[in-house]
């Protein structure tokens, strides 16, 4: 946001989605951590047993190192029995699974496929055929190759109808991954049917009170989050919270449940609310987790993204320490280290710390570059980031073909209806704004524009701030009658999707009423001077 206080001065709102939304859980999927084969379970040799008994045990409480040492054990003893024995095929999946979590994708994925080769030709085994289908897709996904996710959930889905029946709880998992693949995708039409379709089964099967409905009503929360329906996820968001509570105490699906409605009150700007969510989750966390778990991690991330908004320097030691943990738990080069190192660097942007945030941004893209395909849409991310940095430096010749190469990405891998995408747009549009380039802003912004109003809802607060940054431009240009409708329009919505009181609302009563000066309209623009000078005036 520009800092020039002068009363006639154009303003520009902050850039969005500059924090990564990796931060925040929303979608939790859902799938089988160890394949149920009986035949496994009947000829396992006690040795092979006890090897993967403590590999699980390991994995669930983020020892990776020891759960790696017990799972290659656990293959090494199925191997053993024959290369075909299904305890084999046991192994491999659970290997995959932690290597997957690690972000050692490239060496989960050949242990999928070798999985699913030694299933596949038996037709008694289709029920683990679907598991590892599931698994392999969330890989798949998690890589950004979507298209590829797509055909194993869809083929797990049709496995599972087959074997179970269309209105069984496997199905209404399968229902549940699909649905959030659509909605990595934005595609919100497709999935939304999915969840509710997920929902209806599992009520019917256990009950409107059980944990899977938490599930399932936390991701259809988190998909309306998305679309910007504030009222509708934060009732589901609730309903989700007080099943958890109710069902499993301090445990940290109920944190998870805590930190996704405190993320939803910060996109509202609700930071009183959000904070003692968030508070209350990290606390579960560490008593139920421990100190060092990447989901703790997570939560430590979630309120420093609330301080970050804030301006308060009280994020720092939260990021710090969520880096650390990532770093110890899951190795220096996993893409979730990348999303901490740029939220380090986004909160040392904020304080004018351009020097320490620079190789920060650096070491993240290439963990990117390293661990993630080619058109991963994160990368898209982190060379954003960089290209914004060396935009407010001045650096415009290196910021243009990270924007570049970040467009491209993004273009290749989103879709062109994705918010994300239009984030960028609306991005680089501001760095043609700094060159004084109008014709290239107004493009981007229109077209950023265009995306929000169709993927997103009327009162989404993205919108409030692509049309203000659209009607500034129109008034920097003098051309006050196209600027006056769409400053109107940006007020509005941000009082609904803001509150009358928040920040963003004096921004924008400033940015109006400057508007009304330069149209001779004096008594009319002081009203709103008044109004912005009361809302500055809130102690916070």
């Amino acid at each position: 946001m520009a800092s020039n206080s002068n009363r006639n001065s154009h303003r520009y709102f902050a850039i969005t989605r500059f924090f990564q939304s990796a931060l925040s859980v929303v979608l939790v999927t859902i799938f089988t951590s160890s394949l149920p084969s009986v035949a496994a379970k009947t000829i396992a040799t006690p040795l092979w047993q006890e090897a993967n008994r403590a590999g699980s045990q390991a994995l669930h409480k983020a020892h990776y190192a020891e759960a790696e040492k017990s799972f290659t054990a656990a293959l090494k003893s199925a191997e053993s029995l024959g290369q075909e024995h299904p305890c084999v095929v046991v192994s491999l999946n659970n290997l995959a699974l932690l290597y997957d979590e690690r972000g050692k994708y490239q060496e989960a994925e050949p242990l999928y496929k070798r999985s699913l080769s030694l299933l596949e030709p038996s037709p008694v085994s289709s029920g683990d055929v679907a598991t590892v289908l599931n698994n392999q897709a969330s890989l798949l996904s998690k890589q950004a190759d979507y298209a590829e996710a797509d055909v194993s959930y869809k083929r797990a889905l049709a496995i599972r109808e087959r074997i179970f029946g269309a209105k069984h709880p496997k199905v209404a998992t399968s229902l549940n991954n699909l649905a959030t693949l659509h909605c990595l995708q934005s595609k919100f039409k497709e999935a939304e049917p999915l969840y509710k379709r997920a929902l209806s089964i599992q009520t019917a099967a256990f009950g409107a009170e059980h944990p899977e409905v938490a599930t399932t009503l936390n991701n259809l929360a988190g998909l309306y989050q998305e679309q910007g329906h504030y009222k509708i996820a934060e009732d589901l968001y609730k309903r989700s919270l007080t099943i958890r509570e109710k069902t499993l105490g301090n445990h940290p699906k109920t944190a998870n449940s805590l930190s996704n409605l405190g993320a939803l009150y910060r996109e509202q700007g609700r930071f009183t609310q959000a904070i003692p969510l968030c508070k209350r989750a990290i606390a579960i966390k560490e008593k139920s987790l421990g100190l060092v778990h990447p989901s703790l991690a997570t939560s430590l991330n979630n309120l420093a993204a609330i301080y970050y908004h804030q301006g308060n320097s009280e994020a720092k030691p939260l990021l710090l320490r969520a880096l650390k943990i990532r770093e110890v738990a899951l190795g220096p080069d996993h893409p979730l280290v990348a999303v901490s190192l740029g939220n380090l660097a986004a909160f040392y942007v904020q304080q004018g710390n351009f020097k320490d945030a620079e190789p920060m941004y650096l070491k993240a893209l290439s963990i990117m570059e390293m661990s993630l395909i080619a058109n991963n849409p994160n990368k898209a991310t982190g060379l954003n980031n960089l290209a914004a940095l060396y935009r407010k430096q001045g650096k415009y010749s290196e910021a243009d073909p990270l924007y570049r190469r970040s467009v491209k990405i993004a273009e290749a891998t989103l879709g062109p209806d994705h918010p994300n995408l239009a984030a960028i747009y609306y991005n680089l549009a501001s760095f043609y704004r700094n060159q004084g380039n109008d014709k290239q802003q107004e493009l981007l912004y229109k077209k950023a524009l265009k995306i929000r109003e169709k993927a997103l809802d009327p009162n989404h607060p993205d919108l409030a701030i692509n049309l203000h940054c659209l009607g500034v431009l129109y008034c920097k240009r003098g051309q006050y009658k196209e600027a006056e409708p769409i400053l109107k329009r940006s007020l509005a919505i941000g009082e609904k999707a803001f509150g009358v009181n928040h920040p963003y609302i004096a921004i924008s009563l400033d940015q109006y009423s400057s508007l009304l000066r330069n149209t001779n309209r004096k008594v009319e623009a002081r009203k709103f001077e008044a109004r912005a000078k009361a809302i500055r005036a809130i102690k916070r």
